[in-house]
């Protein structure tokens, strides 16, 4: 006997623990996907080609772009509202949400929280409008888990600084007018705002991509760039700047990779509602119908740990470690799901008219990057245990 399906979220009824104010902007969000995104997805995923520039503009008229920081343009919304909005972006390509995250969450975050009064009147209105856009450099070639061991340097030169050094994986350096860039100095680690048109600063874009290929990647290279005392961050000292500022990507990847799975779900499932094999819809066999299970379990389980971190971060009580649980579980999960529904479109599942491995593939990217999985399951480990046993 059949029945009118139910939406795999409706099963965990998601939707009533979010505010009025937190569905709407998400409702927003997920419109502007739908008609703005998604017709193009296929068409820059092939090419490895993304109106960045525009992309931004349109994204800041929508009032996404640091959207959960307070004054100087932006929004001031909750982080869980930030959150459903990276979900809905994500449920695109991931490459959109990383160009958001890494907008609001890096570099304006950087610049909002440990910035000067005129770092923030200088580039936060423009980057919350996306006329300016802004990476985050602090991954090297050969220090990416171990941000501590990078060998950029900012050497006082008069009353200037002078910076040398490399930045490798670089979301939205290429397109970027402004650049937060993190060096060894003889203070500790210390951050800097570079606007990227200053000579000695210049950044080539990664291609021959096989995940992220709908965003921009780009290396930093600092050959001498020279900047006025005031280019620095006064607030950050240490690697406590840094990462203060990947746990804000990290808490908007929590949220994002439900929305990547959430995607792979539900077109695995109108696909096995119309394939039909041996005069019955695929979705009509127990094999199917087991793996759909199964994945709407860990995809309503993923989404109530978001919201449970969301509302923590909403209280100021959301710990790293809570962060690293969130990104940990999510990401891992969300590419097993895409995995399993490319099995059930079969050889459809592999091409472009299909999200599911565009979705795969970026998630391979998310799980290695803001911290790769050994990472966070560290973090965790020194929670539980009291141990640190990172070397």
């Amino acid at each position: 006997m059949s029945k009118d399906p139910v939406h795999p979220l409706a099963l965990f009824a998601t939707d009533s623990l979010l505010s009025q104010e937190d569905r709407t902007i998400q409702a927003t969000v997920r419109r502007f996907v739908t008609e703005r995104i998604r017709p193009h997805l296929g068409e820059w995923y092939e090419s490895g080609q993304l109106p960045a520039r525009e992309l931004a503009k349109e994204l800041g008229t929508l009032g996404v772009l640091g959207m959960h920081l307070e004054g100087y343009g932006c929004a001031g919304t909750s982080a869980t509202a930030y959150g459903l909005a990276c979900l809905e972006l994500e449920a695109g390509d991931s490459g959109i949400r990383s160009l958001v995250s890494v907008q609001g969450s890096l570099a304006m975050f950087a610049i909002h929280h440990w910035g000067s009064e005129e770092q923030k009147q200088e580039w936060l209105p423009r980057m919350a409008t996306g006329e300016a856009i802004g990476c985050f450099g602090l991954t090297e070639p050969d220090f990416g888990s171990n941000p501590g061991g990078m060998i950029t340097r900012a050497e006082r030169d008069g009353g200037d600084w002078v910076l040398t050094g490399n930045k490798l994986w670089i979301t939205n350096g290429s397109v970027a007018d402004v650049a937060v860039v993190w060096a060894q100095t003889d203070d500790r680690i210390r951050g800097f705002v570079v606007p990227t048109d200053t000579p000695g600063f210049s950044a080539p874009a990664i291609k021959k991509k096989m995940s992220l290929r709908a965003s921009v990647t780009s290396e930093l290279v600092l050959d001498g760039v020279r900047l006025p005392a005031s280019a620095m961050l006064p607030g950050a000292a240490g690697l406590s700047g840094p990462l203060s500022c990947l746990n804000e990507a990290r808490f908007g990847i929590v949220f994002g990779a439900v929305g990547a799975a959430r995607d792979c779900l539900e077109t695995a499932i109108s696909y096995a509602g119309q394939r039909e094999i041996f005069d019955r819809p695929l979705a009509a066999y127990q094999a199917t119908q087991l793996k759909l299970a199964d994945m709407t379990l860990e995809l309503g389980k993923a989404m109530l740990l978001a919201i449970q971190l969301g509302r923590l971060k909403d209280e100021h009580r959301l710990a790293p470690e809570q962060v690293s649980l969130g990104k940990l579980n999510n990401v891992r999960e969300a590419l097993a799901i895409a995995r399993e529904c490319r099995t059930i479109l079969g050889a459809a599942g592999i091409t472009l008219e299909y999200p599911l491995m565009r979705h795969a593939n970026n998630l391979e990217s998310v799980l290695t990057y803001e911290g790769t999985s050994e990472v966070h399951q560290l973090i965790i480990g020194q929670a539980v245990t009291g141990e640190a046993a990172f070397r």
